[in-house]
């Protein structure tokens, strides 16, 4: 038996902490690209393992920005997962380039490095791998890939927060990395924001510049940019969260490990390898009886989520854009399940949706 913290007085320690954080913000009277921003910006590179981070408005623009950034040559294809979430695509299309599906591998959700390979021809100039899930892609074998054919890495680390392939954090490996802080993010604001890691000076430079119309000397406007700032209340809210992810890490393991050793092996689990560290911002698992399951969870009380129903090339938007067919993302789509994790859940909790699934389980064998 795993046994917890109390986590009601860690609760009530941090719930006045961000108050306080709010308060100071709203009495010192800068509210935009101040002190709480910087600081946050450099607590998150070093937490990350980066030398810059430039805090923006949210995901999406951390990925479109961070890809105009990196300035590659006009008309580039870019490859990236099948089964992303749709943000990855419209940024990839936003900054101008080409999106090329690459199928994931089926167990870790992740594009396949094995399929990286067959999809770069002369116009590939980029990989944007996304950490689905709470999972680090394989770097290494992409690494060597992008050495190889001489392509940038941009990582869409919206779900990676502290996430670790072989002890380096999502965020660090390639040329840029993409963060989003929507609420129920690991590390999550209480509204919109985002960040862009990076250890090369001139796309730092180059992305705080976009962020602010393009401007790095007031008045001044070098580029053609946008208004995407990360502002200073929800910078110094995730300066207080940012204390916490951690300990919130090791709390949604030791649910994963309280599910990955109850939960039926019919479900498909989540694969779990000594190289990787997986943060579980979700708890994904597959059945072929995905939304049968999810109506006989939700009768005995357990709300349960899909991430994500619609293939991206199934969208109505990408009808004229995604041409294909993409059978393994088709598959992740139409099985996938995220059970309850997060750090308001107990193990006690956990421990009772696994007694209803096994339970299921029997009643699916009559």
């Amino acid at each position: 038996m795993i046994e917890y913290e109390n986590l009601s007085n860690t609760n009530s320690i941090y719930f006045r902490d961000l108050e306080k954080a709010a308060t100071n913000v709203i009495r010192g009277g800068w509210y935009i690209l101040g002190k709480e921003v910087n600081s946050f910006e450099k607590e998150f590179a070093e937490y990350i393992g980066t030398k810059y981070c430039i805090g923006v408005a949210n995901g999406l623009d951390a990925l479109t920005l961070s890809i105009e950034a990196i300035n590659l040559p006009k008309g580039s294809n870019v490859l990236v997962a099948s089964n992303t979430y749709i943000a990855t695509i419209l940024a990839i299309l936003k900054a101008g380039y080409n999106p090329i599906l690459v199928e994931p591998n089926i167990n870790t959700y992740n594009i396949d490095p094995s399929k990286i390979r067959e999809s770069i021809d002369e116009k590939t100039k980029a990989i944007c791998v996304t950490h689905l899930f709470g999972k680090c892609c394989k770097m290494d074998e992409i690494c060597r890939i992008s050495k190889e054919f001489n392509l940038k890495i941009i990582e869409d680390c919206a779900q990676a927060h502290g996430s670790k392939f072989k002890n380096k954090k999502a965020g660090s490996f390639g040329d840029a990395g993409c963060f989003s802080f929507y609420p129920t993010k690991n590390l999550g604001a209480i509204g919109d924001a985002g960040a862009v890691t990076t250890n090369d000076p001139e796309i730092a430079d180059r992305v705080s510049c976009l962020r602010n119309y393009g401007s790095s000397k007031k008045y001044k406007n070098e580029l053609i940019g946008v208004n995407s700032r990360l502002d200073e209340l929800q910078a110094s809210f995730l300066r207080v969260k940012l204390r916490y992810l951690d300990r919130l890490i090791s709390h949604k393991r030791k649910l994963a490990k309280t599910y990955l050793q109850y939960l039926p092996k019919e479900f498909s689990l989540p694969s779990i390898t000594e190289e990787e560290f997986d943060t579980f911002h979700i708890f994904a698992i597959r059945h072929t009886k995905r939304d049968n399951l999810r109506e006989l969870l939700l009768e005995k009380g357990v709300k349960t989520e899909i991430h994500y129903p619609i293939p991206p090339h199934h969208q109505k938007a990408m009808q004229n854009i995604l041409k294909g067919s993409w059978p393994i993302s088709e598959e992740l789509h139409s099985t996938q399940l995220s059970l309850p994790i997060s750090f308001g859940h107990t193990e006690e909790e956990v421990l009772k949706v696994c007694e209803i699934m096994n339970e299921i389980k029997l009643i699916s064998k009559d």
